[in-house]
C-alpha cells in the first residue's frame, strides 16, 4: 500500500472539490433551461420547460423556482406572476430519480429524508405579496397539483386534470395541499379527493371552485395574461396590501383584522397612487400608477 503525499491528497481534494463545482454549474445551467422567466409589461412569466418529462421538476428546478419567484417579488417593476408549463403538461409532479428518497428504494433503506421547508417553493409561493395566476395548461399532479392551488387565481385548460396521487404513492400531500383544499372547498370535500387520490376533470374544478376559469386549451395562456394584465393596471401598493390582509385573515378574527386593514390604510392615504387614484376617478380618465 503505497501512502500519498500531502501535495497528492490535496490535488485530490481540488479536484474533487472541482468536480462537485463543475456539476452544480452544469445542473444550475440545466435547471435555467428547465425553468424559464420572462418579463412582459409588469407580468412576469415562469415556465415549466422539461416538456418530455411531462415538467416533473427536479431538486434544481425548485431551487430554481422559488428564486424565480423571489426574483420577481422583489422586483418593483413586476405585478403579477404566471406560472405555467411547456407542452401538454403543467406539472406532473416531483422528479424522485436521484433524490434521497429513490436512493433509499434503490438500497431499500429507510433513514429518514430531511427537507429545508423555509425555501420550498409552497413556503416561497404562499409568502408572496405579489398576486400569482397558475395557467393550467395541462394536467397536474402531486406537487404540480398544489402548487397549482397555491396561486391565488387559477385558469385551466379544458382538457387538464388535477392529480391528487400522493395516498396512492404512500405519501401526504407535502406541499400544501392539506393545508389549501379544505380552505378552498370545504372539509368534506377535500377529503374525499385527498383520501381517495382521486383525479379531477377540468370541469370538475370548474364546479368545485378550485379554478376561476375553463377554456379552450390554447387559449390559457392568453386568459391568464388578460388577468395579470388587468391586476397590473391597478395601484400595486394597494393590491399587494389586499393581498396581505386576506392571507391574514384566513387566521384572525375579525376585530383584529379590521384594525390590521386600518394599519395598512395609513400608508397608502400617503401614496402617489392614492393621489392619482383620486385624481383620475374625479377627472373621470383611466389611472397611471406608479408603485410609489
Amino acid at each position: 500500500f503505497k501512502q500519498k503525499t500531502a501535495y497528492e491528497i490535496a490535488s485530490c481534494l481540488v479536484g474533487s472539490e472541482m468536480c462537485i463545482r463543475d456539476r452544480r454549474y452544469i445542473m444550475s445551467d440545466q435547471s435555467e433551461n428547465e425553468v424559464l422567466y420572462e418579463i412582459n409589461k409588469h407580468v412576469a412569466t415562469i415556465t415549466f420547460n422539461r416538456a418530455e418529462k411531462q415538467n416533473t421538476i427536479s431538486g434544481p428546478m425548485l431551487s430554481r423556482l422559488s428564486e424565480l419567484m423571489l426574483k420577481a417579488d422583489a422586483d418593483p417593476e413586476i405585478r403579477a406572476i404566471v406560472i405555467t408549463g411547456s407542452g401538454k403538461f403543467f406539472c406532473a409532479g416531483l422528479d424522485l430519480r436521484g433524490s434521497d428518497i429513490s436512493n433509499n428504494l434503490a438500497t431499500n433503506k429507510k433513514s429518514p429524508v430531511t427537507l429545508d421547508l423555509k425555501n420550498t417553493p409552497p413556503t416561497v409561493l404562499h409568502k408572496l405579496d405579489t398576486p400569482t395566476i397558475a395557467a393550467i395548461n395541462g394536467s397536474a399532479a402531486g406537487y404540480g397539483m398544489d402548487l397549482a392551488l397555491g396561486c391565488d387565481i387559477r385558469v385551466m385548460a379544458d382538457n387538464a386534470k388535477l392529480a391528487a396521487a400522493f395516498t396512492a404513492r404512500g405519501v401526504v400531500p407535502e406541499s400544501g395541499g392539506t393545508w389549501i383544499l379544505p380552505r378552498l372547498i370545504g372539509w368534506a370535500k377535500a377529503s374525499e379527493i385527498i383520501f381517495t387520490g382521486k383525479t379531477l376533470l377540468a370541469d370538475e374544478c370548474l364546479e368545485l371552485g378550485l379554478v376561476s376559469h375553463m377554456v379552450n386549451n390554447n387559449e390559457v395562456g392568453e386568459k391568464s395574461l388578460e388577468i395579470a394584465r388587468q391586476i397590473s393596471s391597478r395601484a400595486p401598493l394597494a393590491v399587494q396590501a389586499s393581498k396581505r390582509m386576506m392571507r391574514m385573515g384566513m387566521n384572525e378574527n375579525f376585530n383584529d383584522h379590521v384594525h390590521h386593514v386600518f394599519l395598512q390604510l395609513l400608508p397608502l392615504f400617503q401614496s402617489d397612487d392614492f393621489a392619482e387614484g383620486m385624481a383620475s376617478f374625479m377627472e373621470k380618465r383611466e389611472a397611471e400608477f406608479k408603485g410609489k
